[in-house]
């Protein structure tokens, strides 16, 4: 009996010493400093197993002992905790790190740029183009989103992003609406995002863009034709590409909706998305006499008041160009 009972007690020595052990090798392995020595970025898919996630972390490099991982996690009840998503684990982090990082979800956070006054035709090109995203990009009303950069994440849906772009816009809009100049030529917010997008287009300068619109406005109260060539553009290729080449008199004279040196008024809808400037810009434009501007050969433009001004502008924007052919 003696016997019986010196066994048991070696073996729950045994079984306490082993669990010591045991506990003791899994908490230094959870905190131990990891075997990478740069970042990397790994992928947790959606509904991934605790063997598949450890699996994926393993091939990546990050765990020195995947077997204690895995028991780490199992001994924490944490498994059904981890997030899917896109993460960066950075050099040296522990196990521990790691895991804290699936189980909150930090994923990793993308971007992608959209640059003023590009057509919704290369807008939805970049979305196409943007890694990690899911699904066909829609094809937005032109004019409709809100060019900035936005940050996205693994596995998110192309329509998802556009959609926060349109919101962008939307919201940035009602907002400049609200606190437009009064006496303004527009009878609805779209009408301003029309000429905000053919001011976007007409200059790159930023201190022109009121300059710009206010001289737009002024054409616009007296009848006048607009007569932008970005317009003229947008209507020799109806919008779904860059011309790419300069224009024509055929194109000054083409029958076309959007050809403002035809119609008198705004065009039917935008010819880009223009940014927060321009809408900014067109809804609180400059004060000003001018009716006339034209290239001056330095990436702005030469304002005038009347014509025959405007023409001696003109001349001089032909003889740089000339020069310029030498």
């Amino acid at each position: 009996m003696r016997r019986i009972v010196r066994l048991a007690l070696l073996v729950i020595v045994f079984c306490i010493l082993g669990s010591y052990l045991a506990f003791n090798r899994l908490e230094t392995v959870y905190n131990a400093p990891g075997p990478l020595n740069r970042a990397v970025a790994v992928v947790v898919p959606k509904g991934a197993s605790l063997p598949r996630v450890v699996r994926i972390l393993d091939q990546a490099g990050v765990l020195a002992d995947p077997f204690w991982f895995e028991w780490s996690v199992r001994l924490l009840g944490a498994a059904r905790k981890i997030q899917a998503g896109e993460y960066v684990i950075e050099a040296r982090q522990s196990p521990k790190r790691i895991l804290g990082l699936l189980m909150a979800g930090k994923t990793a956070l993308r971007q992608v740029t959209i640059p003023e006054g590009l057509m919704v035709s290369e807008v939805v090109a970049i979305l196409d183009g943007a890694p990690a995203l899911e699904g066909t990009t829609p094809v937005p009303p032109e004019g409709s989103i809100l060019p900035e950069t936005y940050s996205y994440q693994f596995g998110e849906t192309r329509a998802e992003v556009l959609n926060r772009m349109s919101k962008a816009m939307q919201n940035l809009l009602a907002d400049l609406w609200a606190n437009r100049k009064p006496g303004l030529p527009f009878n609805d917010p779209i009408e301003a995002v029309i000429l905000a997008s053919i001011v976007e287009r007409e200059t790159g300068v930023a201190e022109e863009r009121s300059r710009v619109a206010g001289v737009f406005v002024n054409r616009l109260r007296r009848g006048m034709r607009l007569q932008s060539d970005p317009t003229v553009a947008y209507a020799a290729t109806n919008g779904k590409r860059p011309l790419g080449r300069p224009l024509t008199r055929k194109d000054l004279d083409a029958a076309h909706p959007y050809n403002t040196y035809r119609i008198k008024g705004l065009p039917p809808g935008p010819i880009s998305n223009p940014g927060r400037a321009a809408l900014a810009a067109t809804l609180n434009p400059l004060e000003t006499d001018e009716l006339y501007f034209v290239a001056d050969g330095t990436g702005g433009h030469a304002f005038a008041k009347t014509l025959a001004e405007h023409n001696r502008n003109v001349a001089k924007w032909r003889k740089v160009q000339r020069e310029r052919k030498k």
